[in-house]
Formats: structure tokens, sequence, C-alpha cells
């Protein structure tokens, strides 16, 4: 589930007038996986703070690199029972007896679901309908509630309490010591929930006038809404593995396929051409590729923009496919087989360009694979008008893991793992202007797992001397080698562009001064051969 969708709050106050409490916790987010990991350590032992903090952190550090082939449940387990094997090996070789102890309770959601576990008496409730649920088992012997039968550290074998749930948008997901429950009745924890962690801890605390006899601590994790990709990733729809022209699939009749791997068809239902777009058949088996193609089908599904083609996903089909309107025209890509973009139609494809990426941006996206073969050129009015297409390439900003893009068309960065951005996203749009006005790449075609160089850059008037100065500045800037020379955001290029007169002259660092300003090349080169005439002139005499 995505981060924006998940608020979380901590907060820990140690027991009386102690600085330091036994308690520790952590929240990290990562892309789709919220994780808290709360610890209270045991006030006998001699090093249960140490404990708590290593085990935490230990938790926390394995999930950053969790196998992609590890379920949620066995990475939960490995890692408590990895750490719980190495404090309580480090107790006996210290201390002879086991001493790094503590307990442990653990929350990852992810997609719509939560994973928990504990160990010891530390709790996890879930907070729904206004009615809390203790999802944790508590380690303690029966009617001694201060003596544990379980914790971190005691054993070299550790007893694991797992469980797992849907969670709903509005739940909240609560982690505590048995500082904090030992204080408030579970009517008393509904009522403070809603103000976050430090609310209910302060709570506690005033409880018994600020003077709290153990350490109390609380996490807690707000769903403001539900994760709508892993709901759409969820539906048992079926794959077709093979597709041909006159299949049906509910109502829409395959005619024409439009790409090679046959997953995206022109179809017709009732007497209406569209085009429909299939899962891979690999998506069956690879969670990877069915990821992606939900995720497409969800921007496709939200993004409503005059930029793209309208689409639909329909709400009682059998297979995993989404809808898009058939757009009558040609790629780019096509267009310039035959002749390259007049002046008034570039200015009208950077600008739309950069309008959809303001646009995408809205949403914390970046299209990542600007180019060509993504634009769709339309007649409208008697004009050029574009649209774009590849909702398969759209993906997070400042993405490091997402390796979208074709390699013409990534800024010299992204071949250094950059994460994908505004300056890269502005150089591919830089890319796709230069390229349709000349029919060249500014740093020649590069082919795929190439370690291209980026020295020199050939001026676009060379190929095409229609283009005006101005325009040819802001061709040259958002295409800067250099990223700190280069637009650093969609407005100051778009502005530039609704305002030739205000653009300033743009050249490379490499630019030969003769291309720079020739006026000056010339004037430097009267001075040198004048200096040279007169040195000349006084050795001969």
């Amino acid at each position: 589930m995505s981060k924006n969708n998940i608020s979380t709050s901590g907060f820990s106050l140690a027991k009386r007038q102690e600085l330091i409490g036994d308690d520790y916790y952590e929240i990290k987010q990562f892309n789709d996986l919220t994780i808290a990991v709360l610890c209270d350590g045991v006030g006998s032992a001699e090093a249960g703070a140490l404990a708590a903090k290593k085990v935490t952190q230990h938790i926390i550090t394995n999930f950053k690199n969790i196998p992609k082939t590890w379920s949620i449940e066995k990475a939960i387990k490995t890692f408590i029972s990895s750490i719980n094997q190495i404090l309580y090996a480090q107790s006996i070789q210290d201390y002879e007896r086991p001493e790094l102890v503590t307990t442990v309770t653990v929350a990852v959601i992810k997609g719509n679901r939560l994973y928990g576990a504990n160990v010891g008496d530390s709790r996890i409730y879930l907070f729904r309908d206004n009615s809390l649920t203790q999802l944790s088992h508590d380690h303690n012997e029966e009617g001694m509630d201060n003596v544990l039968t379980d914790a971190i550290g005691i054993d070299n074998e550790v007893e694991i309490f797992y469980f797992e749930n849907n969670i709903h948008k509005n739940d909240k997901v609560l982690l505590c010591s048995d500082g904090l429950y030992s204080l408030m009745s579970e009517d008393t924890l509904c009522r403070n929930l809603e103000n976050g962690a430090y609310h209910i801890v302060k709570k506690a605390s005033s409880l018994v006038e600020d003077n709290l006899p153990d350490d109390t601590s609380a996490v807690v994790l707000e769903i403001n809404q539900t994760d709508e990709i892993q709901k759409m990733k969820d539906l048992k729809l079926l794959i077709p593995e093979k597709l041909k022209r006159g299949d049906e699939i509910d109502g829409y009749k395959l005619t024409l396929s439009l790409i090679q791997n046959d997953r995206t068809w022109v179809c017709e239902k009732n007497s209406k051409e569209y085009v429909i777009k299939f899962a891979p058949y690999e998506a069956l088996e690879n969670e990877d590729i069915l990821d992606l193609y939900t995720k497409e089908v969800w921007n496709a599904k939200r993004l409503k923009a005059g930029f793209f083609p309208k689409s639909v996903v329909p709400k009682n089909r059998t297979a995993r496919y989404y809808i898009m309107k058939k757009l009558e025209g040609i790629t780019l890509k096509q267009y310039l087989k035959k002749r390259t973009l007049s002046i008034e139609d570039s200015i009208t494809l950077a600008k739309t360009l950069l309008s959809m990426s303001q646009y995408l941006l809205k949403f914390n996206l970046v299209h990542g694979d600007i180019k060509p073969e993504n634009i769709i050129v339309m007649r409208r009015d008697g004009k050029n008008i574009f649209k774009v297409i590849d909702f398969g390439s759209i993906t997070e900003v400042f993405s490091i893991i997402n390796k979208a893009g074709t390699a013409s068309y990534l800024a010299p960065e992204r071949f250094q793992e950059s994460s994908i951005n505004e300056k890269t996203e502005v150089y591919s749009i830089g890319v796709t202007l230069y390229e349709s006005l000349t029919n060249k790449f500014p740093y020649g075609e590069i082919e795929p797992f190439q370690n291209p160089s980026f020295k020199n850059i050939k001026l676009p008037q060379k190929y095409n001397s229609n283009i005006p100065d101005w325009l040819e500045s802001i061709i040259l800037r958002s295409t800067c080698a250099d990223e700190k020379l280069r637009y650093s955001n969609y407005s100051f290029m778009k502005f530039e562009l609704d305002n030739p007169n205000k653009v300033e002259p743009f050249f490379n660092k490499n630019t030969p001064l003769l291309e720079r300003d020739p006026l000056k090349f010339y004037k430097y080169g009267f001075y040198f051969l004048l200096i040279l005439n007169f040195v000349l002139l006084i050795r001969s005499s």
C-alpha cells in the first residue's frame, strides 16, 4: 500500500522520573510496504533496553532487503528467530545467563493486508467500527500477568505468535507496551486513539499524575485509504494464453493486432471501435509482471486528461484487460519518416508534453518513456494535435528501481542509476523535440546496454535552419548532459516556450567559441594575428 494511504505516529515515555526507558520502537515505509516494530525491554534484565533497540533495528534493517521470493510471514518469523538466537548467544557469552531480554511486536502492512507477530506481552490491537480487538497473544503465566512465559533472548528457541487480517479504510492498528494497556481500559483506548500515539501516551500519563509506574509506548497506523491497486490485483480474472482475430471477450470482438506480442488489439462492440489491452500471459506465474500490469490498469483508469486516450475498466469483465478509445492518427515516429515537424507544431508538442508531465506530477508520477513512438499525431480543425500513450511506463517520481525508458531518450544520469525526476523527464522531452525538428538525436542513437558518451552535441540549426535561435537555446538547455545546467523543472521550460523574448542564449560547455559567438571569435582572431605579425616583424628586424 502506498505510504500516502497510511498515517503513522509513535511516542514513548519513561517511567516515573527516569530520563530513558527500556522501550524502543521504529516505523518505516518502503515503496508499498509499511512496517512498525515496538519492543519493551525487560526491566529485570541488565540489558533489556539494549535488547529492545537491537531487535527493532535488526527487523527493520532486514525488511529493507527482504528476498523477493519470501512471503511476509517467512520474513517476520525468520528475522525474529535470528535476532533471538543472536541475543541469547551474546547473553551467555557476556553474562553467562539471559540478560538481553525484550518483548517484541511487529506489524507489516502490504496491499490491503495486515501481517503481525509478537513474543511476550506487548500487544497489537485493531480498531474498527468503534470497536477494539486484540490481535496479539500475551505470553504470560496464567494468573500471573507480570511473569513472561516467552520473550526474545530467554532461550535459543522462541515461540512466535503470528496472524494475518485484511484491513479497511479508517482502520487503526495500535502497537503498545504493557505500560499503556495496564493503565487504560479498552474503552479509554478507543476514545483516545483518534488523536494518535502522542495523545494516547500523554493521556495514560495524566491518569497517574505523570508518575508512570512503567515505561509506556504506543505506535498508531491509521489507514486513510485502501489500496485500489491491490483490490484490482486480487480479482479472480482470466488471462487468455493466445488471442486471434475473431475472438470475442465480454462482447468485444478482436479485429486487428496492434503489437507483435498480440496483447493489444483493435476491437469492435456495438459497431464502435476501441483498443483493448490484455495482461501478459506470464502474469499468471510472475507476480512482478502482474504488479506492473495492475498499476498500468489503475493509471489508465484514474488519469483523466486530454493528453491521454480515454480509458475504462469494465466493471463486469471476465478477463484482465482494459479498454481505450481508438485514436485516429499515426505515431510521431511514423510521421517523422516522411517529414519533420514545423516550428509551430514542435512548440505545440513541447507544451503538450510539459503540460502532461505537470499533470502527472500532481499524482507524484512521471511518464518514464517519452519518445515519438508513444505520441500520436492527430488532425483537429486543420491543425496537428498530440496525444500521449503507454500507461505501462508511468511510474512514481524519484523511483530508482523502475527501469522505464528507451536508451536514446534517457538522461545521462539515468545510466548511472539516478532516480526518474523532472530533470530526466525534461531531457526526454528535449530529445523528442530535437528529433522532431531534425530527424536526428542530439548525441547520436544509443543502443540498449550501450555505455554512451555525451561529449559532443550538434546544434539543431545545422540540420534545420528554420529553427529560431530562442527555440534552439531551449532545446540545448533541455538536452544538456550536465544536469546542473538543464531546466530544473517543467515550469521553467514551459515559461520560456511561452516567452521567447526572455530566452537567453544557451551553449554547452564544449561548444566551440566560433559557434557560441562568431563575432567574438573573429575579434580574438584579429588581435591574435595582429600580435603575431608584430612579433614576426620584430624578429625580422
